[in-house]
């Protein structure tokens, strides 16, 4: 599974020229944090390029009462690309975990963008593949892997993220890595309940695995949570 995925963000894959063609298309918006700035099923077609803040970007899963968090999103992230390019409903709700200043464009304008400038387009291409390998990989995960499985992956992967994203990994009074989550959003990253969650963070917590407060959990032995993630069973 992969949260935060490995890719470039959209506007640092861009020229200056094209930078500076692409955001004199639309207009600048703020949102504030928990605003969704697309929403799933939605029949708008409009883009958005993030410049500061972070998002999540969610689906509702088939079970319909859980939320699954496909992916995390900073600064420079085109969102909203496949609606803009095949007129359909949104596929995902993206939600501003703080506040969020935008880019936002209509869809008409980045799709003629797009006819003109043949690299640029590529580049969507390739991003909306990759999205879409990453989008199938975390379904994949969600119905083969257990949720103490998905829990310690989803763990090895934050604790070991960028100190500048959303979820910083460390903490002053710390000795490990921390993952700063309450259990409903840490939840929602691996598509279970919070009930599954705590059961799973109490089992880590007695092997000494895990130390767990007010919206962290804290990596005290990150070898054993890795093999846990690979389903070693202890």
């Amino acid at each position: 599974m992969g949260l935060l995925g490995n890719e470039l963000a959209f506007a640092q894959t861009l020229t200056p020229q094209e930078y500076e063609g692409v955001m004199a298309l639309g207009s600048r918006k703020r949102y504030p944090a928990d605003a969704h700035l697309l929403t799933e099923g939605d029949r708008s077609s409009h883009v958005v390029i993030t410049i500061r803040g972070w998002v999540t970007v969610s689906v509702v899963t088939d079970r319909g009462a859980t939320r699954l968090i496909l992916g995390l999103r900073g600064p420079g992230e085109l969102l909203g690309e496949m609606a803009a390019l095949d007129r359909h409903p949104r596929s995902a709700t993206v939600r501003a975990l703080g506040p969020v200043e935008a880019q936002v464009i209509s869809g008409d304008a980045f799709r003629r963008f797009l006819a003109l400038h043949p690299r640029v387009s590529g580049l969507v291409i390739r991003q909306l593949t990759f999205r879409l390998r990453s989008a199938d990989q975390e379904r994949s995960a969600l119905a083969s892997l257990t949720v103490l499985q998905r829990l310690a992956g989803r763990l090895v992967e934050l604790s070991g993220a960028d100190p500048s994203g959303p979820y910083a990994p460390s903490g002053p009074a710390a000795s490990g890595p921390v993952v700063q989550l309450a259990q409903d959003e840490l939840a929602a990253t691996i598509g279970a309940t919070r009930e599954a969650v705590a059961k799973a963070l109490r089992l880590l917590r007695i092997q000494n695995v895990v130390r767990t407060g007010n919206r962290m959990v804290e990596i005290i032995d990150p070898g054993l949570l890795a093999l846990l993630a690979d389903g070693h069973q202890e």
